[in-house]
């Protein structure tokens, strides 16, 4: 159990790392509300981007992207809810996937607008 959660942490960084490097400031990590997680809160401009991280050591049971389903995407939208109301936030708001497949070197896939 313990490799899968260090494979989800480098993952995250990763996606971090590479959201910085486009220009994103991250707002917020593993970001919390009830039953629901946001791997990364992140802003551009007059835009509020909220992130789901998908990590995977292989693709032999599909790519990391996939694995984000209704169940996950509505309680994102719930945290993202209550994220927004707490910060009154007032401008553009999206919701992204990181696609992270493990290897050397790792391959990072940035997909905006994703969960709808």
């Amino acid at each position: 159990m313990r490799d899968h959660l260090d494979t989800g942490a480098r993952g995250e960084q990763l996606a971090a790392d590479f959201l910085k490097t486009k220009g994103f400031e991250i707002v917020a990590r593993n970001y919390r509300h009830r039953r629901a997680e946001i791997d990364l809160i992140v802003k551009r401009d007059d835009w509020l981007i909220f992130v789901e991280v998908k990590t995977r050591t292989s693709i032999s049971y599909g790519y990391p992207e996939e694995f984000v389903d209704d169940q996950k995407a509505r309680l994102i939208f719930q945290a993202a809810e209550e994220y927004i109301y707490s910060t009154d936030w007032q401008g553009h708001i999206r919701f992204d996937i990181v696609s992270v497949r493990m290897g050397m070197p790792p391959e990072i896939i940035h997909f905006e607008d994703a969960i709808n």
